[in-house]
């Protein structure tokens, strides 16, 4: 073997190895610092029964929702990326892939933030609940780079990302307070201008960003599949914006979320149709931005809204997304090269800044006699900064609603500004070499990263008697 084919061979070879280093990595960090939670462990029968019960009704209570959002992040992201003609397997098996490596990574960094020397973190399905969310950031970041990079530049960047999206999200509700149920500013608006902003930096000294590839596009049995992600996502959205809440909180969540995702639905297929020239949906439109309103209502998701909020912040989610793949994303990959392979920007980006916008004008109006005894469980910093006698309010910072609505502003704010510095620097660091890089003639085709059939290895870069007849590209829609 020449040196050449060497250096091919222990090119693949690299990240192979790194994947297990990794594990062996999580594994040893998970043994030194995290354990079992109270919840998790054996009952002691000579405590008391009532404390060994609650955790019981706890488990109960969380588990299915959880189960729910974690068909989101594998089925939901994995399929509804699989509109590309030729990358199917990829976006479904990168997925499952980085997904299963973040996890682990999401549930370190959380355990890191309540660490305490001599006391190892706990594990509880609240904390499996919290990472699946987590996971979400990354996955999002990925559809703006669907295609373009290697399997190691995504398990890279997630690993960077989760690292600073937790410190973002401790920041935002720990220091700022803010209110984000459903995760829109946090995880919705984090994950798609960090993506974007790696999206820029990879693709900034390429020409060809501009231009269109021959297997951008999508074909009839892609569209379908990617269908797939679609419904799933559309039916656990309203886990996803409530898993977390309880009691009236949770109710409204659900209620909203249904409502205002159902709005963006109706709305996305009718604005799909206004632009077309016959009057005809479109599929690009249809897989994405139906499911717009599960992210605009997601900071004001356990807010009273009333069902007339939800419906019309759903609807104004769907017309927005709609325009945005239609005349945004084509000018945004024109004029200032970022490329948005799955148009993240209209599906989780602009939905995230307007939930982030909303959610501060229902703290703005909120009061104690719309909201009764639930107005401090929802704000906890609007609760009184001294304590009443005889009162089960926990201490807070005696805010307004004025304030309080100012504090959800900068926590929006300082999200953003948080996402694209750090994705900046984060595509820097993808440049490396060590990452690896895709090469033009490879993007958006399965043969870099499977072992496909001989009957379909050929590329459709070189075969031109396919009958399918493939839509156009994302950004030129």
């Amino acid at each position: 073997m020449d040196n050449k084919g060497m250096l091919s061979v222990c090119g693949q070879k690299q990240p192979v190895l790194a994947l297990f280093t990794i594990q062996i990595v999580l594994i040893g960090l998970m043994s030194s610092f995290m354990t079992y939670g109270p919840e998790a462990q054996p009952i002691d029968k000579k405590s008391s029964s009532s404390h060994n019960k609650e955790p019981e009704k706890d488990a109960l209570r969380i588990y299915p929702m959880y189960q729910d959002v974690h068909v989101m992040i594998w089925i939901g992201f994995g399929f509804l990326m699989t509109f590309l003609k030729r990358y199917g397997q990829s976006a479904v098996g990168l997925t499952f892939l980085i997904g299963a490596i973040l996890v682990q990574v999401a549930l370190v960094c959380e355990g890191l933030l309540s660490f305490k020397i001599g006391a190892k973190a706990y594990l509880s399905l609240e904390g499996l609940l919290s990472a699946d969310v987590a996971v979400a950031a990354p996955l999002i970041s990925m559809g703006a780079l669907l295609g373009k990079t290697t399997y190691m530049q995504l398990v890279f960047m997630g690993i960077l990302e989760l690292i600073v999206y937790t410190g973002n999200k401790y920041v935002g509700e720990h220091h700022l307070m803010a209110v984000d149920a459903g995760d829109s500013m946090y995880v919705h608006a984090f994950g798609a201008y960090f993506g974007l902003a790696v999206s820029f930096v990879l693709g900034y000294k390429d020409k060809s960003t501009t231009k269109d590839h021959p297997l951008e596009g999508s074909s009839y049995d892609s569209d379908i599949f990617a269908m797939i992600g679609t419904i799933f996502l559309w039916l656990f959205w309203p886990s996803f914006n409530s898993a977390a809440l309880m009691g009236d909180e949770q109710q409204r969540a659900i209620i909203n979320t249904l409502l205002s995702i159902s709005a963006s639905c109706v709305i996305a297929f009718a604005t799909s149709a206004l632009l077309s020239k016959d009057y005809k949906f479109n599929m690009v439109h249809v897989q994405n931005s139906t499911l717009s309103g599960g992210v605009a209502i997601g900071t004001a998701a356990a807010m009273k809204c009333e069902p007339i909020g939800a419906l019309v912040i759903g609807s104004i989610a769907g017309f927005l997304s709609v325009l945005g793949y239609k005349y945004l994303t084509p000018m945004i990959q024109k004029r200032l090269r970022i490329h948005d392979t799955c148009g993240v920007h209209n599906l989780h980006g602009m939905p995230g800044v307007l939930a982030g916008i909303f959610g501060a004008l229902m703290a703005g109006i909120a009061t104690e006699a719309s909201y009764n005894d639930s107005l401090v469980k929802i704000f906890p910093a609007r609760a009184p900064s001294l304590a009443v006698k005889d009162s089960e309010v926990p201490l807070g910072l005696d805010r307004t609603a004025g304030q309080q609505a100012a504090y959800q502003m900068l926590a929006l704010a300082v999200t953003l500004c948080v996402a694209i510095v750090t994705g900046l620097i984060t595509g820097s660091i993808l440049r490396l070499s060590v990452c690896g890089s895709i090469s033009e003639e490879n993007k958006f085709d399965d043969t870099v990263n499977w072992d496909l059939e001989s009957e379909i290895s050929e590329s459709p870069l070189r075969n031109k008697d396919e009958n399918i007849p493939d839509q156009v590209q994302l950004g030129h829609i």
